[in-house]
């Protein structure tokens, strides 16, 4: 759990979140993609931030260093 709450894990499911959301709405203006698939993995990239965001205030709540 200590892993989860560290802030390079934070961090980096931020970070992939972000490029899931830009990649999402890059590949559908290039015609990569069509809009359910976009829109899946514009949702993914929606999780993986929030996941972030979920674990960046359990780790402030448990004192832990994030």
């Amino acid at each position: 759990m200590e892993l989860l709450l560290s802030k390079p894990a934070v961090v980096a499911l931020a970070v992939i979140g972000a490029l899931l959301a830009v990649c999402a709405s890059a590949l559908r203006a290039g015609g990569k993609l069509n809009d359910a698939q976009a829109r899946r993995l514009n949702l993914a990239g929606y999780v993986a931030m929030g996941v972030s965001m979920l674990l960046f205030v359990l780790a402030g709540l448990r004192g832990a260093p994030a």
